[in-house]
């Protein structure tokens, strides 16, 4: 049985689905390199929506990436979403889905990057599957090691605020990988139009965790 990432668990009708695309008209009059700016648009919209909590994401070709040269490469330019976002208040605390081993972590510390990030390694139908926690709270890092096992439903890293958050507004960055291969601390959870094919394979939908009906949750107005 899979455990909810927060507790008490949110159900469809506490989200509220936003929309990060260039289709949201609003997002673009946002200076979404102030992080301040930033995370007074998410937070006023959800709780204009009069929700709890904000989600989305997951392959989602997003216009905010623009916020920060960490999206730019020499070829292309990164801009889909492989994880889903969570976007909840600072100091919330995180479970495990399921039992764990910790496979890496690092303070992936660049404007824009993923900040803290926790890496769990899970047995999940007979094959190894990863689950990566971006934009946690520094204080998260200070009391694991590489191997620790964590049991389901344990508390083992909390929401980062920003700036230390890797400078967004608070929101948990989930995402699935089916093999590390050497990456230890960090993956890729951004990609291009070109790596898109290879990461759809490679980063299943996070929703096999979340269990979540996304057509029962309100998108919001843009």
């Amino acid at each position: 049985m899979i455990t909810p990432l927060f507790q008490p668990r949110y159900t469809e009708s506490d989200f509220l689905l936003l929309d990060f695309t260039s289709r949201n008209q609003s997002i673009q009059v946002v200076d979404l390199k102030n992080t301040a700016a930033f995370n007074r648009y998410v937070f006023d919209t959800i709780a204009d929506h009069q929700k709890k909590a904000g989600i989305g994401g997951y392959f989602e070709r997003r216009f905010i990436y623009q916020r920060s040269n960490h999206f730019k490469t020499a070829e292309d330019f990164r801009e889909y979403h492989l994880g889903v976002d969570i976007w909840v208040a600072a100091g919330s605390p995180i479970h495990a889905p399921l039992p764990a081993t910790v496979h890496s972590y690092r303070d992936n510390d660049n404007f824009g990057d993923y900040g803290p990030t926790i890496i769990l390694e899970h047995e999940f139908e007979g094959e190894h599957l990863y689950s990566l926690y971006g934009h946690l709270s520094k204080k998260g890092l200070k009391n694991i090691e590489i191997g620790d096992k964590i049991n389901a439903g344990e508390v083992f890293c909390h929401v980062g605020p920003y700036p230390e958050n890797g400078n967004w507004p608070p929101h948990l960055h989930f995402q699935l990988i089916k093999d590390m291969g050497e990456n230890e601390g960090d993956f890729p959870g951004v990609c291009s139009a070109s790596q898109k094919e290879e990461y759809q394979k490679q980063c299943p939908d996070p929703n096999l965790f979340l269990q979540l009906d996304f057509s029962k949750i309100q998108v919001a107005n843009i």
